[in-house]
């Protein structure tokens, strides 16, 4: 049997300590209107084929949000037929959230984002312009520009003469594609988040190098006007001795 649980009980298990799933069940473009910050978003259309994905373990505490318009009850009856059995509907929905005084946030991957925010906010992480960069570019000062994104992004646009190093692969090979201490290295991605988080982790590793953060990514170098590359596939070659000493 499915039960309900209110908004101030969710608010509690969140703090438990105990293994929870929140999933809203909503499409995606209503979810980014109005959510849980800790909802993961699973819309009922392709629960069915998702959610081993997000949620392996069938004993997991699910508790599962609607817009108190039936689709969560729904999303329970998929899911209890798939095995899981412990599960729960929000109470009211996001509404019943919001009418208990919680707070719902708008757009997408919103943790991660606020995070890469605080991130800057606290470190002080150096940005530069799309405009600066550029003219940097053109002027040919000593300077790499590192794509933080993965290749499939990379390929699909990035900034002309920009390198691919994902993640954690910026740390790892940043000496070999910077040769020279007095090198630039900017970080960009998309947008903001991950070149902050690329660029302070660069920093925060003691990278030799002074790092910077490209401002709002390859989006903002498309707002201010000027043209992306695509299609590119450069990207970093095996770590050098020199650069694992």
């Amino acid at each position: 049997m499915v039960g309900e649980i209110d908004a101030g009980a969710l608010r509690a298990a969140f703090d438990d300590g105990a293994e929870l799933a929140v999933i809203d069940v909503r499409e995606e473009g209503v979810f980014g209107m109005n959510h849980l910050l800790r909802a993961a978003n699973i819309p009922l259309s392709g629960i069915e084929l998702s959610i081993r994905d997000f949620v392996p373990r069938r004993a997991t505490r699910i508790v599962l949000i609607d817009d108190n318009d039936g689709l969560a009850p729904r999303a329970a009856q998929v899911l209890a037929a798939a095995g899981y059995g412990d599960l729960a509907i929000l109470k009211g929905g996001v509404s019943g959230w919001a009418d208990a005084g919680y707070e719902l946030f708008s757009g997408m991957n919103v943790p991660s984002k606020v995070f890469g925010e605080h991130i800057e906010h606290h470190c002080g992480t150096p940005n530069i312009s799309a405009q600066a960069l550029k003219q940097k570019i053109d002027a040919g000062e000593n300077m790499v520009v590192l794509d933080s994104r993965p290749m499939d992004e990379f390929n699909r646009m990035s900034i002309p003469g920009g390198i691919d190093a994902p993640g954690a692969e910026l740390v790892r090979h940043v000496m070999d594609l910077a040769t020279d201490p007095d090198t630039l290295v900017v970080v960009n991605c998309a947008g903001r988040t991950r070149s902050i988080i690329g660029a302070q982790s660069l920093i925060n590793a003691g990278t030799r190098n002074r790092v910077m953060a490209l401002t709002n990514g390859t989006m903002g170098w498309h707002l201010a006007g000027l043209k992306l590359e695509h299609k590119a596939t450069r990207t970093f070659g095996a770590v050098s001795k020199g650069a694992l000493d």
